[in-house]
């Protein structure tokens, strides 16, 4: 097809789209004209939903009930017909006949459009083909669909048109309903595992003066009474670790958190995570919870603990592998960081191994390196879950050091299909180390990484008080519902997820 061609293809549509919505209008306004506004209805009593009348068929079998829900297929010629109704639970289907409601009724009722919302009142009964369905007795238009829906057969098929329309993506791809309706039902469970376990929800700010917490760019706003910049949170972190020293002893908090960097198929600028603080345990404790948390919630909803993500059986079954940065590096990379004894003999293999750092290689230390070859080579190839412990000091400043190796702390970042799911630690909670690690990391600003934290003196002042040893643990919510949904972009799990505005 040539390009004019395919401009005079777009030009038709268009005309033949407005055409349509010309029509509805003029339907719109006789309705109006004739007393009968649909938008003047304000209550349905509908005594059903789809899934009800099925599930209790043999009760309402021969009775009356009313039902509601938009209208997406109607089959009506002559005197008879079929249509269907969808509502939040599924699909149910309409039989209509003139010796019920009359001429003048049925004559209304065919000029309904595809994606009206309707009301219906019927005796609930099975078809020739056994299908439950509705026998129309009565029926309301209730409101009324001025934009037709997408073509029948080819749906809402276009990303970048589902994710910024996605009420229309909802209405013609059922799978995205119902992983939304999953999504609802993954949260649910986390709580309620949580719950179980006598943890706290509470609610930490999403305006600080401090962008703390995590290592990541913030949105910036400025608050005009107090004539100062604010930050929208990128963790609860030193919020939550201050209930911890006031007592709370376990508490969480899951909500959305705002980074300002990139995006694509695992990274939206406005996520979903919980983050969650036990008084005296540690990140065993945290490793125990993190896999009991997810395969109980992946066998409540999917009914197995077992998972197929794009194509790969995916066993959440505890135990997860457990395994160090070093091993992770030794296996994946073939390089044993045990022999590497000084910063430069680590450069040397960042060099040779062409790697690269947000500030100069001169600056780089052993700790840098080797989260860099851990990375590189090895998080890709963690498909099963994995549980990647023991970090070096250097990148893990909230977080106590690991027994017996000052080098190390007790932090590990659990991994599926190649992806991080979660971080968590045995969190320091000596305050006069803390000042010192935030004071290296105001360091690391100054040679370049403007995702290193700042100092939060609030925090400080609570850690003074006195915090109990505590493990701590983050978990990216979407990425777990991306896991048990099946989805291959975060923005399938995200029902509003970030967008460039149109032109």
């Amino acid at each position: 097809m040539s390009k004019d061609e395919n401009n005079i293809n777009i030009v038709e549509e268009e005309q033949a789209f407005n055409e349509l919505i010309r029509q509805r209008r003029q339907k719109l306004a006789e309705l109006q004209a004739a007393g009968k506004d649909p938008f003047d209805v304000y209550k349905v009593e509908r005594t059903h939903t789809s899934t009800e009348v099925k599930d209790n068929y043999d009760e309402l079998e021969g009775k009356d009930v009313t039902v509601a829900g938009r209208l997406m297929s109607k089959r009506v010629h002559g005197k008879a017909g079929f249509s269907d109704i969808h509502d939040r639970e599924g699909k149910l289907q309409l039989y209509i006949k003139i010796d019920d409601v009359g001429e003048e009724k049925l004559k209304e009722y065919k000029t309904f459009d595809l994606g009206d919302w309707v009301s219906i009142t019927g005796m609930v009964f099975k078809t020739k083909t056994g299908e439950i369905s509705i026998h129309i007795k009565d029926f309301q238009l209730i409101s009324k669909s001025l934009k037709p829906l997408p073509e029948k057969w080819h749906g809402l098929k276009d990303p970048d048109l589902r994710y910024r329309q996605r009420e229309v993506d909802l209405i013609t791809n059922p799978e995205v309903k119902e992983t939304f309706i999953k999504r609802a039902k993954i949260i649910k469970g986390i709580r309620e595992f949580l719950d179980n376990r006598g943890y706290l929800e509470i609610e930490t700010p999403i305006l600080s003066s401090i962008a703390g917490g995590a290592a990541a760019r913030p949105f910036i706003t400025h608050h005009n009474t107090l004539d100062i910049d604010m930050y929208l949170r990128i963790a609860t972190e030193l919020h939550l670790k201050r209930c911890i020293v006031g007592g709370l002893e376990k508490v969480y908090d899951m909500g959305r958190i705002f980074r300002n960097e990139g995006m694509d198929i695992k990274h939206n600028p406005e996520f979903t995570t919980i983050e969650l603080y036990e008084a005296y345990a540690d990140y065993n404790d945290m490793m125990e919870l993190t896999e009991n948390l997810i395969s109980t919630v992946s066998q409540k909803v999917n009914g197995t603990m077992k998972v197929n993500y794009q194509g790969t059986e995916i066993d959440l079954t505890p135990p997860w592998r457990r395994i160090t940065m070093v091993d992770a590096v030794k296996e994946y990379a073939g390089i044993d960081f045990n022999e590497v004894k000084t910063d430069e003999d680590a450069r040397a293999i960042a060099k040779e191994k062409h790697l690269e750092f947000k500030k100069e290689l001169k600056d780089c230390t052993k700790a840098d390196v080797l989260n860099s070859l851990f990375e590189e080579y090895a998080e890709a190839k963690l498909i099963q879950p994995t549980f990647i412990m023991d970090y070096p000091v250097e990148i893990s400043p909230l977080t106590k050091k690991k027994r017996g190796n000052d080098e190390f702390t007790e932090r590990f970042e659990g991994f599926i299909y190649g992806r991080e799911i979660c971080n968590a630690y045995s969190e320091l909670n000596d305050p006069i180390v803390q000042r010192e690690r935030f004071m290296q990391q105001a360091k690391e600003r100054e040679l370049g990484d403007d995702e290193a934290y700042e100092i939060d003196e609030e925090f400080m002042s609570a850690l003074e008080t006195g915090m109990p040893p505590t493990g701590g643990l983050g978990i990216g919510i979407d990425r777990i519902v991306m896991f048990l949904t099946d989805a291959y972009s975060i923005r399938d799990v995200i029902l509003f997820p970030t967008m460039k505005p149109q032109q």
